[in-house]
């Protein structure tokens, strides 16, 4: 069979309904890794729905434990030649806890549906949907070749949607048995649902918790109003202190020096799009002077998720006697990680707000990692998804949200490639998750072709080797 052979077969295969089966079996397995009565269920995705299709592709299959890790990890490999190139792959199982009575009337986060060509269920866009295309696109070039044509390593986890525990330190274990030539993995979003997209890290994420504790109780706002202060008012005044009315970051060492020429030369053509039911970009929030691509691909952002003084649910005619705030800084490549919540404690002391308390959420942050554009990977691999689908695809220096992308490029030293098979409109984290089927057909295509490719000898990585 030849290239165009295999994805035929991909799109002959999805017509069919036997992808769609398969992906129904899996979104209807409710691994919350977020909920601990679902713990049991982590463990049959890995075992029971995934080891026995790995296993039936000729991969050997061994289950990974990990001191800090809540849950098990699989990991595949299929070795056909030492001299051949080897691919890493990445994937996790776990998905946000499904908020069944939040879904639209007749959906379900456990049950595949599908409704004005969309496919909804929980996992669908994050990240079972994607993990599922890259298996069947590796089983679409076994049939149609009788092999790969390289070597594949396959690692997919239960824990990522709380926060990856265990990861770091089963890759820093496992070094050598992981070993590779480059990393080809999918999560994320498209740019949009109709352009193929390639990205190459992901922002760093560091939430953390600002909070004001006045006094003991709260007191009465005629009696003391005016002689004693508000945590709430000095909270809020913090916080515009960090950031302008108009999200512009003030604070110097939370900033990259400069907007790289090549991730600007990247960016160029690339238009945020969160389709029909995203919201409108504001153009005059954020950083000036910085097109929307720029301003979240290339720059970092500051934003408060949640805020609490006195008592909402019932206000009452008293001072607060505390305020409450958790806040989130995504940064690009060129920021300090350590230096951040140093840099906001010299920042509020400098404006006066030494009662200002900062605290980390996590043990742990994401950092911020960004392959070279110009890294022969990535050129080869846009080559591919444009034979593949006949567009010129997007690349984006790294992805706006983050990923535990850092623990394979700094560990593992992987060159990191991703190619997502959601788009910005997908309900991620949401009620309604769901993938548009003509974007899942496409990517099953893409990934085919890309497959088939890796195996046809044309790769960087004899030219890496030398």
């Amino acid at each position: 069979m030849t290239r165009s052979d295999a994805i035929e077969l991909a799109q002959t295969q999805f017509d069919s309904g036997e992808f769609r089966q398969t992906l129904a079996r899996r979104i209807a397995m409710a691994t919350e890794s977020q909920n601990p009565q679902r713990a049991a269920e982590l463990g049959v995705y890995l075992n029971a729905e995934l080891r026995p299709a790995l296993e039936a592709m000729g991969f050997a299959c061994q289950t990974l434990t990990q001191a800090q890790a809540a849950a098990p990890f699989l990991f595949a490999q299929r070795i056909e030649d030492g001299k051949l190139p080897t691919v890493f792959g990445y994937g996790h199982g776990d998905v946000i806890r499904g908020q069944e009575a939040q879904w639209i009337d007749g959906l379900s986060p456990w049950r595949l549906d599908e409704r004005d060509g969309r496919w909804y269920g929980r996992g669908m866009a994050d990240n079972k949907g994607q993990h599922s295309v890259n298996l069947q696109a590796l089983a679409n070039v076994l049939q149609a070749r009788g092999k790969l044509g390289f070597n594949a390593k396959i690692l997919i986890e239960m824990g990522e949607e709380v926060g990856s525990p265990g990861l770091r330190g089963l890759c820093e274990e496992h070094k050598a048995l992981f070993r590779a030539d480059v990393m080809i993995a999918s999560d994320g979003p498209r740019l949009s649902a109709e352009r193929p997209t390639l990205f190459l890290g992901s922002r760093g994420c560091l939430n953390f918790d600002l909070s004001i504790e006045a006094r003991q109780s709260a007191h009465h706002s005629g009696n003391w109003g005016g002689l004693i202060s508000n945590p709430g008012i000095q909270l809020a005044h913090a916080i515009a202190s960090i950031v302008s009315g108009s999200g512009q970051i003030r604070i110097p060492e939370w900033l990259p020096a400069e907007l790289p020429d090549v991730v600007r030369r990247a960016l160029a053509d690339c238009e945020v799009d969160g389709g029909e039911d995203g919201p409108s970009i504001e153009p005059l929030w954020g950083e000036p002077g910085l097109s929307p691509a720029e301003r979240v691909f290339g720059w970092c952002s500051f934003e408060v998720l949640a805020c609490r003084v006195g008592n909402p649910e019932a206000p009452v005619n008293a001072i607060p006697p505390r305020a409450w705030a958790r806040c989130q800084l995504r940064f690009v490549v060129g920021i300090d990680p350590h230096d951040i919540l140093p840099a906001l404690r010299r920042h509020l002391d400098r404006q006066g707000f030494a009662m200002v308390q900062i605290e980390s959420v996590r043990a742990e942050m994401s950092q911020a990692t960004r392959l070279d554009p110009e890294n022969p990977w990535v050129q080869w691999t846009l080559a591919s998804i444009e034979a593949s689908s006949g567009k010129n695809p997007a690349l984006l220096p790294n992805l706006g949200g983050s990923l535990p992308n850092d623990i394979f490029a700094d560990i593992l030293g992987l060159p990191t490639i991703w190619v997502p098979h959601s788009y910005p409109g997908c309900s991620q984290h949401a009620p309604n998750e769901h993938l548009p089927a003509a974007l899942l057909r496409e990517a099953l295509s893409i990934m085919t072709g890309l497959y088939w490719d890796l195996g046809d000898g044309n790769t960087p990585h004899g030219l890496l080797a030398d």
